[in-house]
C-alpha cells in the first residue's frame, strides 16, 4: 500500500498534537476527579503523631479541631466531594502539626522546670551539708 506524500507528514505532525490534547484533557479531569489518597495518608500520619506526642493533653483545642476536620474530610470523601475532602484533610494536617508542636513545647518546658527544681534541691541539700 502506497501512501501519498501529503498523508505521511501530516499524520506524523498530527499525532503529537493529538496526544498532547488528549493528555491535557486527562490531566484536567484527573485532578478534579481523583480521591486525595496521598493527602489522606499524610493527614492520618500527622494526627497519629500529634496524639502520640500528647496533643490531646497539651494542645486539646488544636487536637479537637484536627480530629473534627479529619472526620469531615472522611465524610466528604465518602460523598466523592474530593476537592472539599482534600481541603479539609490539609487543614486537619496543619491543625495536627500545631498540636504536636505545642505538645512537644509543653513537654520541653516541663522538663526544664523539673531540671530547675532538681538543681534547686541539690543546692539546698549541699547547703545543709556545709552548715
Amino acid at each position: 500500500m502506497k501512501m501519498n506524500t501529503l498523508e505521511k507528514p501530516l499524520s506524523r505532525f498530527q499525532l503529537p498534537k493529538l496526544a498532547a490534547v488528549a493528555l491535557g484533557g486527562v490531566l484536567l479531569v484527573g485532578c478534579a476527579g481523583n480521591p486525595p489518597n496521598e493527602q489522606f495518608a499524610v493527614t492520618e500520619s500527622a494526627v497519629r503523631s500529634a496524639v502520640s506526642a500528647g496533643g490531646t493533653e497539651y494542645a486539646a483545642v488544636e487536637m479537637r479541631a484536627a480530629q473534627e476536620k479529619w472526620k469531615q474530610a472522611e465524610l466528604a470523601m465518602q460523598k466523592e466531594n474530593y476537592d472539599e475532602a482534600r481541603k479539609l484533610a490539609e487543614q486537619a494536617e496543619w491543625d495536627a502539626r500545631v498540636a504536636e508542636r505545642k505538645a512537644q513545647a509543653a513537654k520541653a518546658q516541663k522538663a526544664v522546670e523539673d531540671a530547675q527544681r532538681g538543681i534547686q534541691e541539690l543546692r539546698e541539700e549541699s547547703m545543709r551539708g556545709i552548715q
